[in-house]
């Protein structure tokens, strides 16, 4: 089968078979398949779409193109968590704790943040002499021994996405439901676990804008991992504002730390505990009521903060800033933004936020960039709050003027303060898994 066939087969709208899509990964991975016929099917699909059965084969075929991590030398059932991406989502940071406090193992591969929306690999660096590098023998040996451990993927882990998506960039094809399902899905695949909670956003600071967009990309990806054979189930969440108050890198961490410690704020709490309840059932501990309950306590009797320390520990952190925050790095300038006039806060632009802490050295706009760990910034008042003119909006922090005033322009122009009160969107929109899609139940 050639190249132009099976680029053919898809503009017509037929379904690949598996042998088509072996032939396409394979061949491009080792390039013998040139990037204008790669783009030309990323184009095809963009338009046709993929069938659930394509896409999972295709998925399959990116995850096997590099490293397949085995973890079967860890006992028990493994659990993944993915975010699709936002601003302020520190939830790795307290949710992995807490599964792995009631005795579930969370090996976990992270990456880096690009562009609007923060790294956990980023933000588990701020923390002095945490190394998020280790040899597989070692990752391995740490969840054995405490039950969790998070570092960086392997270089070789699915190269074919890792070029496809860099083409993809440049094509205009990123937007496609099957490409983004089976981008995630083969990392998600390639790194092991049994069981895969996916957390995708939707809102201003979300890649899928609506709830609705959102849910078709959850559906993707949950049929993905269980045509595969790991158990899988999405929340939909809110990202129409920043989750939590803090945004940045040592700033998340500190929060993060405040949430283990029961007194972080309420939504942030709120999804991370429902979160790693939703990990709990995955790995068929209890029932979600049940499992609610099981990962609240954890962070009431502090076992969840316990499991991070040690995590922390055994990746070569210094716990001292864990219980002296004052210990990380400390921003050289701050600045306040205040309110411009009397109202509420109807709506904040989540994108314009994320790139706020952007221009104040928390995030990069190329992999080649620095991070500044202790800029960034922190909310006093959300969506719904009541505001008064010269009322503190929000602590910005960098280590120069210039960036101080180009990110006060950016969250100005993101905060909109009206004489309407606003209807705060709820946290979660819905659940997905095989069995269908639900309106999701807080209670």
């Amino acid at each position: 089968m050639s190249m132009y066939d099976i680029i053919k087969h898809k503009r017509d709208g037929r379904e690949l078979t598996p042998e088509e899509l072996t032939e396409f990964v394979a061949g491009f991975s080792e390039g013998s398949i040139p990037d204008y016929q790669a783009a030309a099917l990323c184009m095809a699909i963009f338009y046709q779409g993929m069938t659930s059965r394509e896409t999972a084969r295709f998925t399959w075929e990116m995850a096997v193109s590099g490293d397949m991590i085995d973890l079967s030398a860890i006992p028990g059932t493994t659990v993944d968590k993915h975010s699709t991406g936002g601003v302020g989502d520190k939830t790795t940071f307290v949710c992995g704790p807490i599964v792995a406090s009631c005795g579930v193992p969370v090996a976990k591969m992270s990456g880096r943040g690009l562009g609007h929306t923060g790294g956990t690999l980023d933000k588990l660096e701020s923390i002095p002499g945490l190394s998020i590098e280790l040899a597989n023998e070692r990752f391995f040996e740490i969840v054995r021994e405490i039950g969790i451990a998070v570092i960086g993927q392997s270089a070789n882990l699915v190269p074919a996405d890792k070029k496809l998506y860099a083409l993809r960039d440049v094509t205009a094809t990123v937007d496609s439901v099957p490409l983004i399902a089976s981008s995630i899905m083969s990392k998600k695949i390639a790194a092991g676990s049994d069981c895969i909670l996916l957390d995708v956003k939707c809102g201003s600071g979300a890649f899928m804008k609506t709830p609705e967009a959102a849910i078709e990309l959850a559906q993707e990806m949950v049929a993905i991992g269980t045509q595969v054979g790991r158990r899988c189930a999405a929340l939909i969440t809110d990202m129409d504002q920043p989750l939590g108050m803090a945004i940045g890198n040592s700033l998340e961490v500190i929060e993060a730390l405040d949430v283990l410690k029961g007194k972080g704020p309420a939504d942030l709490t709120r999804i991370c505990v429902e979160l790693a309840a939703n990990m709990l059932v995955l790995a068929e501990v209890d029932e979600l009521p049940e499992c609610r309950r099981l990962a609240q306590a954890q962070i009431d009797n502090g076992h969840a903060f316990e499991k991070f320390e040690q995590m922390v520990a055994a990746q070569g952190g210094d716990t001292r800033v864990l219980h002296d925050t004052s210990l990380f790095a400390q921003p050289q300038l701050q600045r306040v933004v205040s309110a411009t006039s009397d109202g509420w806060i109807y709506s904040m632009d989540t994108e314009l936020c994320g790139r706020a802490s952007v221009e104040l050295g928390a995030g990069r706009r190329t992999k080649e960039e620095s991070i500044d760990y202790a800029a960034g910034i922190v909310l006093q008042a959300k969506t719904g709050s009541h505001v008064a003119a010269g009322d503190p909006i929000a602590t910005l922090y960098a280590s120069h003027e210039r960036q101080l005033d180009e990110a006060a322009e950016l969250l100005t122009q993101a905060i909109v303060i009206s004489q309407e009160q606003p209807v705060v969107p709820p946290h979660f929109f819905a659940r997905v898994t095989e069995q269908g899609v639900e309106t999701y139940d807080e209670a």
